[in-house]
């Protein structure tokens, strides 16, 4: 007799362990497999984590496993280490570490295999065409279905239904069921492209991580200023695994640059590559992670879970744009994506690499020689773009000085001039608004009443193009009042930029030029990110305005001018990342300019033009970036000399939520006083109402704590944890270097 243990698909705390079940006689079972167990009164689903041929509990309390849901293991030895390493390290259950490795609709078989029905010939040619003579005037629509099928098996869908069932029962016929993928790509391949030859620097990138690939070890850090063609160094160190019968993920942090990078690793690698990211059909997403388990597609391009694509032999991992906030899960398990690769690159023996044109101070960090190797990263440069191109020319535009002079629009007069010339030339522009909408805020300019989501903590947002008002947090809609709720007013105004608003200027500056805008509104639909970037790719467009969904990544060769209208508008979010955020969105952006042999022209404009966030972007300086804040960092004890945690208790009654906050507070404070040697560890920790202190309703305190890195500090987090799980009037999140302090 041979046992299984398994652990159930259930994401309870309590039953995180695993179970023990027999294996009936003649049913195979491997590590990794799907299977339904009873559980209790019910049947559930369960993963085979281990196979013994012993078992110590009693044979009458072992039930049997019901059947296996497939007839292989969906997950990879390496897949299961890396859930065990995710449990311990984010805090979370077993089930729900498993679930990120499956497509969501897998489990309780909520998709299938397509299947489509095909009619071929049951009979020889001669037996056709006797057939075809014998019906042509008793029975012409079974001749004219033997007539197609002569040509070659058909979808039955196509002939006629009545004719086939006829042709089937006389058996000149045979009907049968294929697999019938669901391809995620609406455009054909387009092969045939010449490689490029490599400068010197991306030559030496790539023949270091070859190195890394071969001895089976390698951390890269990839720092190349945008446009030196760190996309090229990803294809190249790929083709190479290739070659060595291995396999390579590359992640992307936002879906619409998906679309863009899939075409380029498609005209290179062709049907050997594979997507996946959440705006697939469940029936897409299932298909393409069937053909990479299959080992069908060896290339595997995608948004955060793509790292989790049960890819075999695995040789190489490719974070792009690996600073981006995107790669770190806001829901259980709150992983990181980049050390998840990190990991499992660890157990297959592959290399990693992480490209960005401005690293985050933690992984920039990582490249000093003072780390312990362990740790560290190899850096290599990308310091010049290719060809020889100049980086784009900046701008500062101070708007405080444009006040001044009488111009209260939106947009500098040096931008309006600029967009007008890039019009006149031919040229594409791209505008750069971090905030969609219309207005930001609307307000009584009597009394200064403002217009505030009744379930959050924060201003509605004013969307012309329906003229409603919108929570972005919890989508409430409602129309703006004609007078104010409070005085009777009628001076209603609207105050603050979004997308909609700059969209509504440029038209009245450029009314003959064709404008597209990218921001969440207008992406909504499957492949909205698609279709805005393939027209403005195909000239449809003269300017493209959006958010930071535009401002990375994209590479569009008739893009001369970037425009930036409110530079300074993420500097003023309560996060001590903002400085760095700031920065590297204006360099990523600004990065779109000047791509091809056209010179390109950013023009920032800002109230705050002389932070050093804002001046050094405009320089495209990183390492002088870095100097700046990794000293500013030092100084206030934030990562990455620290780490921070949060717990994080929401509720609908405000006094239970404060009540419950402060005793944790105290909890933890008591925990810290008995176990001395790990007070000396935390450097902060208060009790105090959350940024954004309502959200849908609910009321948000905070327990903050900041630890210093080291290995003890977990220690702290796993009692945070523990008191987490006291889920009792309220719901307490443990947070742990969340990506969003609101």
């Amino acid at each position: 007799m041979r046992y299984a243990g398994v652990i159930v698909d259930l994401n309870a705390e309590e039953l995180d362990q695993v179970y023990t079940y027999s294996v009936p006689n003649g049913m195979v079972l491997a590590p990794g497999q799907r299977v339904v167990v009873p559980f209790g009164p019910r049947q559930v689903e369960g993963y085979v984590v281990r196979l013994e041929e012993q078992c110590e509990l009693e044979p009458q309390r072992v039930k049997p496993v019901i059947r296996p849901l497939e007839a292989y293991p969906l997950l990879l030895p390496e897949l299961l280490e890396l859930a065990q390493w995710m449990r311990e390290t984010y805090f979370c259950t077993l089930a729900s570490a498993l679930r990120q490795m499956i497509p969501a609709q897998l489990r309780r078989e909520r998709v299938r295999a397509k299947k489509l029905r095909m009619a071929q010939l049951n009979c020889d040619e001669d037996q056709a065409q006797i057939a075809i003579q014998g019906k042509k005037s008793r029975a012409p629509r079974q001749a004219e279905v033997l007539r197609q099928l002569l040509e070659g098996a058909r979808p039955s869908a196509g002939l006629n239904g009545s004719a086939l069932t006829a042709l089937k029962k006389q058996g000149l016929v045979k009907i049968y069921e294929v697999e019938q993928l669901r391809s995620p790509f609406r455009a054909p391949i387009i092969r045939g492209r010449q490689d490029p030859e490599l400068t010197s620097a991306q030559a030496d990138a790539v023949r270091e991580v070859e190195e890394g690939v071969k001895r089976g070890v390698g951390r890269f850090l990839l720092l190349g200023v945008t446009g030196s063609g760190k996309t090229e160094v990803y294809i190249r160190l790929i083709r190479g695994v290739l070659q060595s019968g291995k396999g390579a993920i590359v992640l992307v942090p936002e879906i619409s640059l998906t679309p863009q990078i899939v075409d380029w690793f498609r005209s290179r690698f062709g049907d050997c590559a594979a997507v996946l990211h959440s705006r697939l059909s469940p029936g897409e997403r299932y298909d393409e992670w069937r053909r990479i388990r299959r080992g069908d597609a060896r290339v595997v391009v995608g948004a955060r879970s793509a790292v989790f694509a049960p890819l075999e032999e695995l040789g190489l991992i490719v974070v792009d744009e690996e600073h981006e906030t995107s790669y770190k899960s806001d829901r259980r398990p709150r992983y990181d994506a980049r050390e998840v690769a990190w990991e499992r690159c660890k157990r297959a023996g592959a290399a990693l690499v992480l490209g960005s044109a401005t690293p985050c101070i933690e992984s920039f960090m990582r490249t000093d020689a003072r780390v312990r190797p362990e740790n560290r990263y190899q850096l290599l440069e990308l310091s010049q773009r290719v060809n020889g191109r100049p980086l784009p020319t900046v701008e500062i535009v101070d708007m405080g000085k444009e006040i001044s002079r009488g111009n209260n629009s939106m947009l500098s007069g040096a931008l309006q001039q600029a967009l007008l010339e890039c019009l006149a030339e031919g040229k594409q522009s791209i505008l750069f608004i971090n905030r969609r909408g219309y207005s930001t805020f609307v307000s009584c300019r009597k009394c200064g009443y403002v217009e505030r989501c009744q379930a959050c903590d924060v201003s509605m947002i004013y969307h012309r193009s329906d003229d409603m008002l919108r929570c972005h947090y919890c989508g409430a809609m409602r129309r703006p009042p004609k007078r104010c709720p409070e005085c009777g007013s009628v001076h209603i105004r609207y105050f603050g930029i979004g997308t909609q608003k700059v969209q509504e200027a440029v038209q009245a500056l450029l009314p003959g030029a064709r404008l597209a805008r990218m921001d969440l509104d207008t992406t909504r639909g499957k492949d909205g990110h698609e279709k805005i970037l393939s027209a403005f790719g195909r000239r449809e467009a003269d300017v493209l305005i959006g958010t930071q969904m535009i401002a990375k990544g994209l590479d569009f060769p008739d893009v001369t001018l970037v425009g930036v209208v409110a530079a300074d508008m993420s500097l003023n979010i309560p996060d001590y990342r903002a400085a760095e955020r700031t920065f590297q969105l204006l360099t990523q952006v600004a990065g779109r300019a000047g791509r091809a042999q056209d010179p390109g022209r950013v023009i920032i404009q800002t109230c705050e033009p002389d932070h050093y966030a804002i001046q050094l972007a405009a320089k495209q300086d990183y390492r002088a970036f870095y100097r700046k804040e990794n000293t500013l960092r030092r100084r206030a004890l934030y990562p990455p000399y620290t780490r921070l945690a949060r717990l994080l208790v929401t509720g609908k009654d405000e006094e239970a939520v404060i009540q419950k906050a402060q005793s944790l507070e105290k909890e933890l404070g008591d925990y810290l006083n008995e176990e001395s040697e790990l007070k000396s560890y935390v450097v902060h920790m208060r009790a105090l109402e959350a940024p954004l202190g309502m959200i849908r309703g609910e009321y948000r305190w905070q327990v903050f704590v900041k630890l210093y890195r080291k290995p003890e500090a977990q220690q702290i987090l796993a009692k945070m944890d523990e008191f987490s799980r006291e889920q009792k009037d309220v719901r307490i999140d443990l947070e742990i270097d969340p990506s969003n302090m609101l």
